[in-house]
Order: structure tokens, then C-alpha cells, then sequence
């Protein structure tokens, strides 16, 4: 029975860790960060790897050698190694934190460093259940916003005053456009209950909170046409919560922002 355990545990183990190899984690990258992301990923799944098959090939074998059969000796009890303990906990604890430290880098540079003066600013705005993307124009100003504002008949979702002068050439979208090699610093907020704007190709992901104003900025790297969802539970709606990033030339990008002005003229 102990040879069949064995086999059972190592077969499991085996055949999982295929399918974690096999397996394509992400989409394509297309972002300044991604490579650095997916480096962090790959490593931290091979030594967890590492580490699990090695735990279950013990603990395989251990079935194996204490099998009951006959003329087994009893296993003498113990009350635990305190070495042994101290020993796998602290190299638990520097694995962990070690981690954490190489990919602290990627995670502060788009959330705790300021963006590039030259960025294009991009306001993401989650309602239930759609992605709204305001850009401020010309005189780089959003207008100011109120819920007492919001309108679907005006043509008016994120309830921007439209006797502030800023509001002349706010565009809003249902499509976020930018430009391909430029930072963008993006302003994410909520309408109503939390959001989290996901871009799987930008390897983007952070939530938006009722409330709050909460900055971030990255780089697409390639043209395309991106997928966008919302990655927080947010109602019954939630599943159909898309919305379409198209990252275009610098050229194509300020012909589309000239000719959404123009329509408010």
C-alpha cells in the first residue's frame, strides 16, 4: 500500500507540474513593465516549484519507508526540532521578503514616481457597468465633475459642469486611445462601487475607489487594439463591464483627439 501511495503522490505532482509548465500565463506584453513582470512571475513560479515538488517527493517517500508491513519498526515519537524549525522558517521569511524586494521596483515606478512632464494625461472613470476615459484637451485641465451632473440624455456620464471653462475640450470616451511610446498618466475613479481597470496586455491592474483619485502611469510599447475588463466583482453586470484600448501612432493618435474636439464645436 505504501508503494501505491508513493506512486500516487509523485504521479499527481508530476502530472500538475506539467500542466503549470505548459501552461501560457499571460498574453502577449506590450508595455514598458511587462518584461519585468513576467521575469517576476517565471521566477517566483519556478522556485515554488521547486520548493512544492520537492515536498511532495518527501512526502512520497516517507509514505513509502514507514509503511506498515511486517517486521516494521516503531517510529520513535517526537516532540518536534526546534533547530530544524527555526532553520525552514527563516529561509521561509528570506525567500518571502527577497521576492518582494526584486519586484518592488516595477511596483512603486508606476504608482509611487510621478509621471514624465510630457505624458499623456487620461482620466479612467468605472460605472456600473462601463469604462469612461476623459482626456483634458488642449489646456491640460479636467473640468470639474459633480453626481448631481451626471446625465445620460446630455450626453453627460461623468456629470462634468459644463459652465467651467475647462469642459470646452474635455473629450470622453468609451475607447481609451493613446499613442504608442509615450507614458501615459492615468487618473482612475469610480462612480459608485469599487472597480479594477484590468489590461492584460499592459499588464496594468489596479483598483478604482469610490471617492478617490488614484494616479498611475505606464508605456505602451506596440500598436494594437487591447482588451480592457474590470477585474473586481462590481454587480450582476459586472460580466459585460469590457472596454477596447487602441494604441496608436503619435500622428493617428492626435488627429483622432482633434477630431473629437472638433464635434463639440
Amino acid at each position: 500500500m505504501g508503494l501505491v501511495l508513493l506512486a500516487v503522490i509523485w504521479l499527481i505532482t508530476l502530472i500538475s507540474t506539467y500542466f503549470f509548465v505548459a501552461k501560457s500565463w499571460f498574453p502577449h506584453g506590450a508595455s514598458v513593465a511587462a518584461p519585468w513582470i513576467d521575469h517576476q512571475f517565471t521566477l517566483t513560479l519556478v522556485i515554488m516549484g521547486v520548493v512544492f515538488i520537492a515536498a511532495q517527493m518527501a512526502l512520497g517517500w516517507l509514505a513509502w519507508k514507514y509503511r506498515d508491513h511486517p517486521g516494521a519498526k516503531p517510529v520513535e515519537y517526537s516532540h518536534g526540532n526546534v533547530k530544524l524549525e527555526a532553520i525552514w522558517t527563516t529561509l521561509t521569511a528570506i525567500l518571502f521578503v527577497g521576492l518582494n524586494l526584486m519586484g518592488s521596483h516595477v511596483w512603486a515606478s508606476e504608482r509611487f514616481e510621478p509621471a514624465k512632464p510630457d505624458s499623456v494625461k487620461v482620466e479612467a472613470t468605472g460605472a456600473q457597468f462601463a469604462w469612461f476615459f476623459r482626456y483634458p484637451g488642449k489646456d491640460g485641465t479636467y473640468a470639474a465633475t459633480s453626481a448631481k451632473n451626471i446625465s445620460a440624455e446630455e450626453q453627460n456620464p461623468l456629470g462634468m459642469n459644463m459652465d467651467d471653462p475647462d469642459a470646452k475640450d474635455d473629450v470622453v470616451s468609451g475607447v481609451m486611445y493613446l499613442p504608442v511610446n509615450r507614458e501615459v498618466d492615468l487618473t482612475l475613479k469610480s462612480q459608485d462601487v469599487i472597480h479594477s481597470l484590468f489590461i492584460p496586455n499592459m499588464r496594468f491592474k489596479q483598483d478604482a475607489v469610490p471617492g478617490l483619485a488614484i494616479h498611475m502611469h505606464f508605456t505602451p510599447v506596440e500598436t494594437g487594439d487591447f482588451e480592457v475588463t474590470c477585474a473586481e466583482l462590481c454587480g450582476l453586470g459586472h460580466y459585460k463591464m469590457h472596454g477596447m484600448l487602441k494604441v496608436v501612432t503619435q500622428d493617428e493618435f492626435d488627429k483622432w483627439l482633434a477630431s473629437k474636439e472638433a464635434e463639440k464645436q
